[in-house]
């Protein structure tokens, strides 16, 4: 029964776990969606869609799986999807409708025409896809490239009009599927450590009974015998203990929830709170854990002049005036003003210098123009549909206006344009509107667009002028890309060092003015290369980089991503706390090591050695030993080069990173970041813990041993995955230090008392038995054992979960105390031993002395005995405890009197064996003196010598946070 009770308990808890996840899950599973079929649209259960299928998504719903974009109800065919819950970006992408299909008159021609998509295999990478749409009804068959812009991946929501698209992938084949992993059932070291102990206490049990029968001599039915004592001494074997730890688990989870210093921190996974007291290794994501990810322009440099966020208004009046110039021209184009300055100074033999005004005017026009930022405008009130509204009254007013692009550092920059006076007021696939100080609106035609990659490392935009004719090839990206690329200079590098150095993310602009000749004979080139099936992005590339010689640098930009709040202190206290701090992130390196720096997640002085990339085993053993060399320094690397290293040098690589203060991977994948961390765990057999923040987070929290999510911009899905969900970065500082150490320290003592009180029955137990010529007959009838595991110990044993050893302003104050526990000392085979020591002294001084001492009433031995054993318990938990509360006094008070009325009432318990039916015990012994010194003797002999040695460690080798204390 007890055993029962045991399991129930914890079934119960891990089942209402469960339930609830089951709930989300099916919830996901039963959405209906509309499905295009001949005889019009059917509703479908999201679980039961096909490959093959046509589905419509509406504005706001989930993509229910990977799909091809055939068709929008927006005039642009092309439309907006969010995909915080795939790759962990907040921002909006602009994915584009398949030509053939989007031009055709009505939705229900689909049906009547032929044709058919050709998609790659399933694969993890998110980021790209190749395929081709072929019609063959037509007479010469239409064939169009697909490329990772017709792509629908499931779980991102479509955030403009409705889209029509041909199921490619389903199910476990979907990208977001196949980038997660399974979660496992995660068990804490604690967890661990008590079931080898208790495995050892069996063990003891066993070889404890085989003793009894051999001393007996194996005489008669000796087997009997042995499964007798087996079961007289099944106590030395903590059933109960399961259920306490679980119900102080749960008290650590209430607590948790209920501190007013973390609000809203959340405990999902309620069986491992110790886990937080025993981490080495903190694996964190960058944006949105340690930055806001909001951006904010602070700083344009045009090689002889730097403006600053003070200097800005300097720039707005540059630009009003060369605007100003504008009618005087007879061109009559409201660019002209700084187009034709510049026109002349080409052509005009030796160059003369520009006006700073005319470069502060062709830089910002450039940041205006070179970008993939949408402006959106919410609808007004009793009007729908989006786009319908705003081009119905062109109202391109100020008030109601966002931007959205797919990354927040472009929508920074196209905000500061607008602060200077140039805005950014409406874009479709192949025009840009622009509207200067004086209200003028500029149109450009869009003739090519070539999107940032993560190669690559820059975009490029081709424009048309409208009113002049002119075509532009504008450019901007990373400093080590650009640098190539345009023009010879002499202050690039260095500004772009020292703008990193302040922990800027800087950005080159550059521009190139194109003759239509030029333009139409790169244009022909392009569209040939885009057709072709094999290393396709390697000809396009090629083509491209044919324009990308010689560009004029027109400015630098520095963006700065804001930290969260108190972050470097957080950073701080975890490094003090002897914590190693690891960021996985997506991002680029430079922004990765800006932000390590700014963050303190390096410190000032230390030298950080880059990774170099390395693509195959050669250059990986050169470089590893090109870092050996180096001691104490930081490490970078980058996604792919990690990669390579774990394939051939998998043990060394692991082997030097651990020893770095601090480690930062970028251009991390999500299966790449949980591959880590299950790294660190084979290798260094540490706790990890993970933070983050996003859907690509997922994976990561749940490999580690320990999972954070928080509650961020980029969605709920980490923190619903996590095992601890907090609010902001700054939180895991407490949750550690505090509650991670009062856990662990409680449940260990917890677990190690609760086997103590059945090592000294069974102590007990043995000694009678042995006493009595082996025999084996139980010293308690079976009613006192379960009052002496519940009632009577139960409460003041419980109550440990309340002890604390250092308050949590120490805890916070001297993080270095946290570096004692992950060495695990609270709970080991020696303080184990120590525990099986006092518990064989205890048991065996109150059975002796209750023999030697009651000689004559050997009938009352029973009484004595028991008495002296919960006298003894309730001191030991006196003991134990470090902090008293006021709980603890109340429940040794209540327990101590429960026993005392139990005296008087269940006397018929306390005789031996079968003697108990004739000797009653009378109240009047009880209340005798002799009885009561007699008690009183044997406690004080069982405990006082504890307490002396515990005051004499104390005193001589007092523990560290004993020390802090005083």
């Amino acid at each position: 029964a007890p055993l029962g009770f045991v399991m129930a308990v914890t079934m119960v808890r891990e089942a209402v776990d469960e339930v609830r996840r089951f709930q989300r899950d099916k919830e996901m599973n039963s959405q209906l969606y509309s499905k295009l079929t001949v005889r019009g649209k059917v509703q479908i259960k999201s679980s039961d869609i096909q490959v093959g299928d046509l589905i419509i998504v509406e504005k706001n719903q989930r993509i229910p799986a990977d799909m091809i974009f055939l068709r929008t109800s927006e005039k642009t065919g092309a439309c907006f999807i969010r995909t915080d819950q795939l790759d962990g970006e907040t921002d909006w992408k602009l994915k584009v409708a398949v030509g053939c299909t989007q031009r055709l008159p009505a939705v229900g021609d689909l049906f009547s025409i032929s044709a058919y998509v050709y998609a790659q295999k399933p694969q993890l990478d998110i980021h790209s896809f190749e395929g081709n749409f072929t019609r063959d009804d037509s007479d010469p068959q239409i064939h169009e490239s697909l490329s990772i812009e017709n792509s629908l991946w499931a779980s991102t929501v479509v955030a403009s009009g409705t889209v029509i698209g041909v199921v490619i992938y389903t199910g476990k084949e979907t990208r977001s599927v196949l980038n997660t992993s399974f979660a496992q059932n995660k068990v804490g070291l604690l967890d661990l450590e008590l079931n080898r102990l208790t495995k050892a206490l069996f063990l003891a049990q066993v070889v404890l009974s085989v003793v009894m029968v051999a001393l007996q001599g194996f005489v008669g039915p000796w087997f009997r015998n042995l499964f007798r004592f087996v079961v007289l001494f099944s106590y030395i074997i903590p059933i109960s203990l399961r259920v306490n730890l679980d119900m102080g688990k749960s008290a650590y989870g209430w607590m948790i929830m209920k501190d007013e210093n973390i609000p809203g921190t959340v405990v999902r996974t309620s069986t491992i709170p110790e886990e937080l007291g025993r981490l080495v290794y903190l694996l964190t994501d960058k944006t949105g854990t340690l930055t806001q990810n909001e951006m904010i322009f602070k700083r344009l440099h045009l090689g002889t002049v730097s403006y600053g966020t003070d200097t800005m208004d300097e720039i707005q009046s540059h630009i009003i005036q060369s605007y100003a110039q504008v009618p005087s021209q007879p061109s009559g184009g409201a660019a002209a003003g700084g187009a034709t300055p510049s026109r002349k100074s080409q052509t005009s033999g030796p160059k003369v210098r520009k006006s700073v005004s005319s470069r502060i005017h062709e830089a910002v026009k450039a940041i205006a123009l070179c970008h993939n930022v949408t402006p959106v405008y919410e609808s007004h009130p009793g009007v729908n549909g989006e786009t319908e509204s705003a081009e119905a009254d062109q109202d391109f007013s100020d008030d109601n206006r966002t931007y959205q692009a797919s990354s927040p550092d472009e929508v920074a920059l196209v905000r500061w344009t607008e602060s200077v006076g140039l805005t950014l007021v409406n874009r479709d696939l192949t025009s840009l509107q622009v509207k200067t100080p004086s209200g003028q609106i500029l149109s450009f035609h869009i003739l090519q667009i070539f999107p940032f990659t993560s190669e690559s490392k820059r975009m490029g935009i081709i424009v048309r002028e409208e009113s002049t004719g002119e075509i532009t090839f504008y450019m901007k990206g990373a400093d080590v890309a650009m640098a190539s690329i345009v023009q010879y200079n002499d202050w690039l590098e260095e500004e772009c060092g020292n703008m990193a150095r302040e922990g800027l993310r800087t950005l080159v602009v550059a521009k190139k003015c194109l003759s239509e000749e030029q333009y139409q004979d790169f244009e022909n080139r392009y569209n040939q290369a885009k057709l072709s099936i094999h290393d396709r992005s390697l000809k396009v590339a090629a083509v491209v980089e044919s324009l990308e010689r010689e560009m004029e640098l027109l400015c630098l930009t520095g963006v700065e991503d804001q930290l969260q709040a108190d972050v470097r202190p957080t950073l701080e206290l975890l490094r003090n706390a002897g914590i190693k701090i690891w960021m996985l992130t997506g991002d680029k390196l430079e922004t990765a090591t800006c932000i390590a720096k700014s963050s303190h997640l390096v410190s000032r002085n230390q030298e950080i050695h880059v990774f170099r990339p390395v693509s195959n085993r050669g250059e990986a053993h050169l470089e590893l030993n090109a870092f050996r060399r180096k001691h104490d320094c930081a490490l970078v690397i980058s996604g792919d080069s990690l990669e390579v290293c774990l394939r051939y040098y998998e043990h060394e690589f692991v082997e030097l990173a651990c020893q770095c203060p601090a480690v930062v991977c970028c251009r991390c994948s999500p299966t790449q970041k949980a591959q880590i961390v299950r790294l660190l765990q084979q290798h260094t057999a540490n706790r990890t813990c993970a933070i983050g923040d996003g859907g690509n987070d997922v994976s990561m929290i749940q490999a580690a041993d320990c999972g954070i999510g928080i509650e961020g911009k980029e969605g709920k899905q980490a923190s619903l995955a996590a095992d601890f969900s907090i609010t902001q970065f700054k939180h895991i500082g407490r949750l550690l230090m505090v509650h991670g150490r009062n856990s662990y320290k409680r449940s260990a003592a917890l677990g190690q008392f609760v086997m103590h009180r059945g090592m000294i029955i069974s102590t007990m137990q043995a000694v009678f038995s042995s006493i009595f010529y082996f025999a084996s007959v139980p010293l308690y009838q079976g009613f006192l054992m379960v009052g002496y595991a519940t009632i009577y110990t139960m409460f003041p044993v419980f109550s440990l979960v309340l002890d604390q050893d250092v308050k949590p302003e120490m805890a916070l104050l001297y993080p270095e105390l946290y570096k004692d526990l992950t060495k695990g000392r609270s709970l080991s085979f020696k303080t184990f031993l120590i525990w099986v020591l006092i518990s064989v002294y205890q048991g065996g001084i109150l059975m002796y002395g209750a023999l030697v001492l009651f000689e004559s009433e050997f009938v009352h031995v029973v009484a004595i005995s028991f008495t002296a054993l919960v006298l003894t318990e309730l001191l030991m938990v006196a003991l134990t405890i470090r902090t008293w509360h006021w709980l603890m006094v109340l429940a040794e008070f209540f327990s101590l009197g429960c026993y005392l009325a139990s005296l008087a009432f269940l006397n018929e318990y306390f005789g031996i064996g079968r003697v108990s039916l004739g000797a009653f015990l009378d109240l009047s012994f009880i209340t005798t003196w002799p009885f009561l010194w007699k008690v009183s003797a044997i406690t004080l002999v069982s405990c006082l010598p504890l307490y002396i040695i515990k005051y004499l460690k104390r005193k001589f080798s007092p523990p560290s946070y004993s020390k802090l204390s005083h």
